[in-house]
């Protein structure tokens, strides 16, 4: 009878394992020329070069543009800088691949602050994100390279993403934890080879993958799903120093636009006109009150609901075996007395 019980967990095991949500691994582009997006791309020979403007994009702060690079800072304290596409993107699927460098003087824990992509509605305004403007309106990906909190578990370099519709702030002495939706760790900074980020946004689904290691693959570091952004934002970069500091450099930015269909509801739909949001957590704004900050802690999300079946089904099954091994033993028992 034990046995059978035991059979009957497997089954359910591999049932619920087969039956529970899952995201396939995404297929980044191979940077294909005819589907990229040069009105929001910003790659060499970079036009313009050793002057104060550039056609397409405008920068801001310390960020210097030569023949290489653009870098958003120098390795020196209290810097910050921006560059920002003119262009507003009215893709509604589209891959954007950044090659950076980050790289100083500062030795281990000794070096910061860090590098921060934006697709947002605000551009060229300064701040305290990173040298960009906080409680902003759009997508941001944070890559940290100095950890501010000294509680935090978190290896650094750590890349993150946020997604704000103006309500929230980023809080810089917990390194952003409160509002983080996902994040890994990725051994980015003071490398002898290229660096890579692409993050791709198609049908509410949110990927970064990085490639520095070099070993010209890329590597999962976030995966969301119900993602919401709208069309007419900017894309960025900006960096920042403080006490700490660090040169941070983009090489180039390729923005591909991704060939996706969409079900036909989707196309009464006012992009322009939504509000950056992720449907499996809570809104961004149902956090403004809260003094934790806790952005995780909103409705059942799938994996939540799932975890709860099985977790009742466990026990069901569980109390059944019981119950039988209980009833034989007074089987077994009973016959004792005939």
């Amino acid at each position: 009878m034990a046995a059978g019980a035991g059979g009957l967990l497997a089954a359910a095991l591999l049932l619920l394992a087969a039956a529970g949500p899952r995201l396939a691994p995404a297929e980044l582009t191979d940077g294909n020329s005819e589907h990229l997006k040069r009105e929001h791309s910003l790659m060499k020979p970079y036009q313009g070069a050793g002057s104060a403007a550039m056609p397409l994009w405008d920068f801001q702060g310390s960020t210097m543009v030569t023949s290489q690079y653009v870098r958003l800072t120098p390795d020196e304290r209290s810097r910050e800088g921006s560059i920002w596409n003119r262009v507003p993107c009215f893709l509604k699927d589209w891959e954007l691949h950044v090659h950076f460098k980050i790289h100083g003087a500062g030795k281990k824990n000794l070096h910061g602050d860090g590098l921060a992509l934006w697709y947002t509605r605000e551009r060229l305004m300064p701040g305290p994100v990173f040298g960009s403007k906080d409680n902003f309106h759009g997508l941001a990906i944070f890559l940290d390279t100095y950890p501010n909190d000294e509680a935090t578990e978190r290896v650094f370099p750590y890349i993150s993403a946020m997604v704000n519709n103006g309500s929230l702030t980023y809080d810089h002495s917990k390194d952003g934890r409160w509002t983080e939706l996902a994040g890994c760790t990725a051994d980015l900074r003071n490398q002898n080879h290229d660096t890579f980020l692409a993050i791709r946004y198609s049908r509410g689904r949110l990927t970064v993958m990085t490639d520095v290691e070099d070993k010209n693959e890329w590597k999962n570091c976030i995966d969301i799903a119900g993602v919401r952004l709208p069309t007419g934002y900017f894309f960025g970069a900006s960096a920042g120093t403080g006490d700490l500091s660090d040169n941070h450099d983009i090489i180039s930015m390729k923005l591909f636009q991704l060939m996706v269909e969409h079900p036909p509801e989707d196309e009464n739909i006012d992009w322009t006109k939504i509000e950056p949001s992720v449907s499996l957590l809570k809104s961004p704004k149902d956090n403004v009150d809260d003094p934790t900050g806790n952005f995780r802690s909103g409705p059942l999300t799938g994996w939540k609901v799932f975890l709860l079946l099985l977790c009742a089904l466990l026990g069901i099954i569980v109390c059944a075996v019981v119950g039988a091994v209980v009833f034989q033993k007074r089987q077994e028992r009973n016959k004792r007395f005939y």
